[in-house]
């Protein structure tokens, strides 16, 4: 369990990874324009609040990739703290911007702090 806990983990890190790369590079290009279903007059003149966005979900990814180094107790700690961080922002994500995130973010993120938990 210990290791589908760390490997979800590792996931859910890529995962964020990949947004800041969409985010901070890709926002004001077709791929991000796809990705976000914005127009490219709205990604031009947003593509600053967007990377600034990128940068918080490469945090949280730096935060999951560190945990998976640190020892435990630490370890633990660090994942459900990050975990619950991302939970907290894709609902809040859903509610206020595309009911999309809660699947994209905050679902991964539960199965992981699940998991963590179980594990323990």
């Amino acid at each position: 369990m210990q290791v589908a806990a760390q490997v979800l983990v590792a996931l859910v890190a890529v995962i964020h990874v990949y947004f800041l790369i969409l985010e901070m590079f890709l926002w004001d290009t077709e791929r991000g324009r796809k990705a976000f279903g914005t127009t490219a007059a709205f990604s031009r003149e947003s593509a600053t609040l967007a990377a600034n966005q990128g940068l918080y979900n490469g945090f949280m990814a730096a935060g999951l990739i560190w945990s998976l180094f640190a020892s435990d107790p630490v370890r633990h700690q660090i994942q459900i703290f990050f975990l619950l961080c991302l939970i907290v922002a894709g609902v809040y994500g859903a509610v206020t911007v595309s009911r999309k995130i809660l699947f994209v973010q905050a679902g991964p993120a539960a199965l992981a702090l699940v998991l963590v938990l179980v594990a323990g």
